[in-house]
């Protein structure tokens, strides 16, 4: 430069620059998508095996069947079994102007989950705690939800890293549907989902009981594969509502391999009225 000129620098927007640019708006977004949910409920278990998937499907369908406007987020990562209890696995969602349209299962249920994303169902997803916040983060930010009046996320067992993102990243929930079956070693774990819910001041809305009794198709007799009243008890033990007893029925396996969820294709069933009195028991804490 020729003398008396001053070197002018334009600061551009450099990597960490967009990273925060891109941060902020998956931020606003996802604030804009919550406040459209009227409530938002996390499915829970301590344990795997205790048919929490079920639970949180048929629940969600139930609600929907209610004419409740309803979305259903699959966050389990590893495992995703919702496309599989609703019938709509090898289904994608669809895209508009940069969002994310998750798969409607009837007029009123809407659904997301890592498994529509899958073009192979034996693919194994390898990741770490971050990206799989990231992916939770992009669910309920870039998805386009609209109007519901109620979100059921269906969370992995445990108390790791997709509840801690969900509970994290949703800010105020309604609260948390914890399902165990009655046996010690399912309420062992059931104990430190309880308090992983207070230590986050998640409210309790409840204990299910699943797998709670077998009513013998041929004879009547009921059968206590499972123990029976484990659930009932340690809610009573630490405070919790209890919210009932889901029978073990055959139906009930069939149901969720074939996508035909309890609630709507077996109505007349035991267990889709327990359903159908947890599902009450939830609404009326809730609204």
């Amino acid at each position: 430069m020729s003398g008396g000129e001053e070197k002018v620098t334009v600061k551009g927007c450099g990597g960490d620059e967009a990273r925060r640019l891109r941060e902020l708006k998956e931020t606003i977004d996802l604030q804009e998508n919550i406040m459209e949910i009227k409530h938002k409920i996390v499915v829970l278990s301590g344990k795997g095996g205790v048919g929490k998937s079920s639970v949180a499907a048929n629940l969600a369908v139930a609600l929907a069947l209610a004419g409740k406007k309803t979305g259903l987020l699959d966050v389990d990562i590893h495992g995703p079994s919702i496309p599989t209890i609703l019938g709509i696995e090898g289904t994608l969602p669809g895209q508009d102007e940069g969002k994310i349209i998750p798969v409607p299962y009837n007029d009123n249920l809407k659904v997301m989950s890592v498994g529509l994303l899958l073009g192979d169902q034996s693919e194994a997803i390898i990741w770490r705690g971050p990206a799989k916040h990231g992916v939770i983060k992009q669910f309920l930010s870039a998805v386009a939800w609209g109007p519901l009046d109620y979100l059921v996320v269906d969370c992995p067992p445990g108390t790791g890293d997709e509840p801690l993102s969900v509970i994290h990243l949703l800010g105020s929930a309604d609260g948390a549907v914890i399902v165990t079956t009655p046996q010690d070693v399912a309420l062992t774990d059931v104990r430190k989902s309880v308090t992983f819910c207070r230590q986050l001041k998640l409210p309790l809305l409840g204990v299910v009981e699943n797998m709670s009794g077998f009513a013998c198709p041929h004879c009547g007799e009921v059968v206590d594969i499972f123990k029976s009243g484990g659930g009932e008890r340690l809610a009573t033990e630490m405070d919790v509502p209890f919210l009932g007893r889901i029978p073990l029925e055959p139906e009930m396996v069939s149901a969720g391999d074939s996508g035909k969820p309890l609630v709507e294709h077996h109505r007349e069933l035991a267990a889709a009225s327990a359903f159908s009195s947890v599902v009450g028991k939830i609404v009326a804490a809730v609204d």
